[in-house]
């Protein structure tokens, strides 16, 4: 389902919603209380802001007594194969955060990426990769990364540990252009980048990789990945953990501009070997 039809089922998702509540007399907030989220979130599900999980639809079809509608159009809505169905959640919740907060120890983050770089990446993963599923993945990342540029975007703060600078993805120099980028961005004040070097050996959350965000109607939020899985974390005692760990890696980090010092430095280096090959 192309983006443009798959945002249009979300607002009918959203219609029926509004017309199936009013005819029941419910405002946001009773229907709010009686399926355990906020009036808000309601209002967000009817304007498709937000996109309810499937047992918060499930809930809305008992409440509303309408025979599972709302949890088969759940189904097949989320069914969003332009990311994995560990990642899909996190995704969505991106473009409601108010802040995220990045730490990737072994590759560019997503929502930093280049198309070259994606490219890269996906290859590697899948050298037997179709051109149509590629072009998708890339697609999916500059889809993505529209949040950063966006006025009402999230602050965007992330940490790369320098391997993942100076490991060259795709040739010399499309690393080179990779982190041209990431200056770019630096520089146009849209992300904050610090750089964990190597001489710091030991880290807290060493090898982990692990974003944190902050909603305005809603509580912190940390998602990390491991091999082909991924978990998004909301009890609060382990947040807290996590932000704490973020907080340390802060500490650890290089400064923000000598981080960015470093990352236009490693990007030379990287062009000088493409003019030698």
């Amino acid at each position: 389902m192309a983006n443009g039809s798959r945002q249009a089922a979300w607002e009918f998702f959203g219609t029926e919603l509004k017309r199936h509540r009013e005819d029941r007399g419910l405002t946001q907030v009773e229907l709010g209380a009686r399926v355990f989220v906020s009036g808000a979130y309601i209002g967000q599900f009817e304007q498709a802001i937000r996109k309810p999980q499937l047992d918060i639809a499930q809930r809305i079809d008992e409440v509303l007594q309408t025979d599972g509608i709302f949890e088969r159009l759940c189904r097949k809505l989320i069914d969003d194969k332009r990311y994995a169905d560990y990642f899909a959640r996190a995704a969505e919740l991106e473009r409601l955060a108010t802040k995220i907060c990045t730490f990737a120890p072994t590759l560019v983050p997503g929502l930093l990426q280049t198309a070259a770089y994606t490219r890269a990446v996906t290859l590697a993963s899948n050298p037997f990769a179709t051109d149509s599923h590629i072009e998708e993945k890339i697609a999916a990342r500059i889809e993505r990364a529209q949040i950063l540029a966006a006025a009402t975007g999230p602050v965007y703060w992330a940490i790369l540990h320098e391997h993942v600078l100076r490991i060259p993805v795709g040739s010399a120099g499309e690393m080179a252009q990779q982190l041209d980028h990431i200056a770019a961005l630096v520089r146009q004040r849209k992300v904050l980048v610090q750089v964990l070097p190597t001489s710091v050996g030991a880290y807290p959350l060493m090898g982990r990789m692990v974003q944190l965000m902050e909603f305005e109607d809603a509580p912190p939020t940390a998602y990390t990945e491991a091999v082909y899985s991924g978990n998004l974390l909301d009890d609060p005692a382990l947040v807290k953990r996590v932000q704490g760990a973020y907080d340390l890696l802060r500490a650890a980090a290089l400064p923000p501009e000598a981080s960015l010092a470093l990352i236009e430095s490693v990007a030379e280096d990287h062009r000088r070997c493409a003019s030698m090959t």
